[in-house]
């Protein structure tokens, strides 16, 4: 998984790769591809630490509505992670 995530990934920092590894392999994957894990924990991940998802939903934005708010920044920190990195 983190051979996968580094290379299409390259301008994910380090912490951010170990991170989605280990939230990865927290979960019980039969049947999914390795990429198809990567993408539904990043999106998962960067929808709940990372937007107002939450607080979206908090004050009644329709479970619709809320995801598709938010969309546009997970796209754009998924688009500079798939950058390659100055490291």
């Amino acid at each position: 998984m983190e051979k996968h995530l580094r290379r299409k990934h390259p301008g994910c920092p380090d912490f951010v790769v170990r991170f989605f590894v280990s939230e990865i392999m927290q979960k019980d994957w039969k049947g999914v591809s390795i990429g198809k894990a990567v993408g539904i924990t990043m999106q998962k991940v960067l929808r709940h630490s990372m937007t107002d998802y939450d607080q979206l939903l908090l004050v009644g934005v329709d479970r619709e509505e809320a995801p598709r708010r938010v969309q546009p920044q997970i796209n754009s920190m998924i688009a500079c992670w798939k950058a390659q990195s100055d490291k």
